[in-house]
């Protein structure tokens, strides 16, 4: 009778250690579909505002005619059959370490691509490097992947980046000094270029020689032209990109890292930026948001959050 109870009673806890693993799967299980069903609506809900956007202003094309400029924002690796545009100031440098780490052959961490590797490795091939049929085929059989970035709060960044770092030679020298001649009434001064300086430079300049710091995302990746699968946000990057990652089918150990090439300075953000663009006299900000109108409106970014 003993040895009946305690059989039953060993029944009956394994029963229930199962039911309770079960019911635990399920749950997870639940909660990755959900997951997956919300990211899924999110990608259909960017896709569709900017093709809304596009027809709205007429500005949809065929990608039969690629710019070379936007070609050269492309990057292409084949082993996952990824095409990555690249925004600068959209955690575009991490995104290179990705590309290199998808190649098993260079046998380095994410900390070891340094700021110089990532931005000159041969390893990296642009889609201009491809005859333009070539370029088509790639884009209509790889995962496109483009991330944006609220404009304003990228403007801030650039000028971060490239403006108050010496070691940014070419930005804090050469374009520094090309903007005091153009915005100063003494352009040889040995000031800083100042923020307001920056954006009067930036609204007046010629937009066809604009810098892919700043340049805006519609003319770098031409996503009227291009469809691309997954549009990203830099604000929910952490999400956006384990979803590219799951979705080119990369090794499950590789995360997109959180690396930055100044790394003692805070990393931009929106309280950042508003101290920024509360000083910019009205009329000045209201002709740099006329630069960014169309990123504003597709990829669904609010200006007057900052002023």
């Amino acid at each position: 009778m003993r040895k009946a109870k305690a059989k039953m009673y060993f029944i009956i806890t394994f029963l229930s250690v199962i039911s309770g693993f079960l019911f635990h799967f399920r749950r997870i299980q639940n909660e990755y579909f959900s997951l997956s069903a919300q990211i899924s609506a999110t990608q259909n809900h960017r896709r569709d505002t900017v093709r809304f956007i596009c027809h709205k202003n007429n500005i949809t094309g065929t990608p039969w005619r690629l710019k070379h400029s936007v070609a050269r924002q492309i990057y292409v690796e084949h082993t996952h059959k990824f095409v990555y545009c690249e925004v600068p100031k959209a955690g575009c440098s991490n995104w290179k370490r990705i590309i290199l780490l998808l190649n098993s052959s260079l046998g380095l961490t994410a900390g070891e691509l340094n700021h110089s590797i990532v931005h000159e490795s041969r390893l990296l091939k642009r889609l201009s490097s491809y005859s333009p049929t070539q370029q088509v085929e790639l884009l209509n059989n790889y995962t496109t992947v483009m991330f944006a970035r609220d404009p304003l709060e990228r403007l801030v960044s650039a000028y971060r980046d490239k403006f108050l770092h010496d070691d940014e030679y070419y930005y804090s020298k050469t374009v520094a000094n090309n903007i005091k001649k153009k915005v100063r009434k003494n352009g040889n001064s040995t000031e800083r270029v100042s923020f307001e300086e920056f954006v009067r430079f930036i609204v007046s300049e010629n937009p066809h020689y604009r810098d892919i710091h700043w340049m805006p995302m519609l003319e770098l990746c031409n996503p009227c032209n291009i469809h691309y699968d997954i549009v990203g946000k830099f604000e929910t990057i952490t999400q956006d990109a384990a979803y590219v990652l799951r979705s080119i089918r990369a090794p499950k150990h590789l995360k997109y890292p959180d690396i930055k090439h100044h790394s003692n300075d805070s990393r931009t953000n929106d309280l950042i930026s508003k101290n920024y663009f509360r000083s910019l006299p009205k009329e000045l900000f209201q002709k740099l948001i006329n630069v960014y109108r169309l990123d504003f409106s597709m990829f669904e970014y609010n200006p007057y959050n900052y002023k």
